[in-house]
């Protein structure tokens, strides 16, 4: 009972002194700070991912097929689908999500055309 009552005192104590609080092993060491609103507004995957890409003269040159963050430098990409027709002769390029400017109507990709996408390396995922 004195043990139990001694910790209650020392806790006390602590927190009253401005300690902070103890984190359990494997918890998050730190607490993010961020503007709820700002991030609730943003574009969920979910609604990226299909997306037709256009350059500035509005022609399609691309369709988004998937995101991927890099382990390394944590860098978003977006998987573009370029060429074919119904998912035959397609080619998957990645381009940084930086590339892209997101509004409401559209997705845009200045300076870009299909000649260029087909043109880069293709992506392939890892196995």
């Amino acid at each position: 009972m004195k043990s139990a009552l001694l910790a209650v005192a020392l806790l006390t104590t602590a927190v009253a002194a401005g300690a902070a609080p103890a984190f359990a092993q494997g918890a998050p060491q730190t607490v993010v700070n961020m503007n709820v609103a700002n991030v609730s507004s943003g574009w969920r995957a979910t609604k990226i991912i299909g997306a037709t890409i256009v350059n500035e003269a509005e022609e399609k040159v691309g369709t988004i097929d998937d995101l991927i963050v890099s382990r390394t430098d944590r860098i978003p990409y977006a998987v573009i689908s370029v060429g074919g027709f119904l998912g035959v002769g397609k080619k998957l390029v990645a381009v940084p999500m930086a590339n892209l400017q997101f509004s409401m109507d559209h997705t845009l990709m200045a300076g870009a055309d299909k000649t260029m996408l087909k043109a880069m390396p293709e992506f392939t995922y890892a196995k």
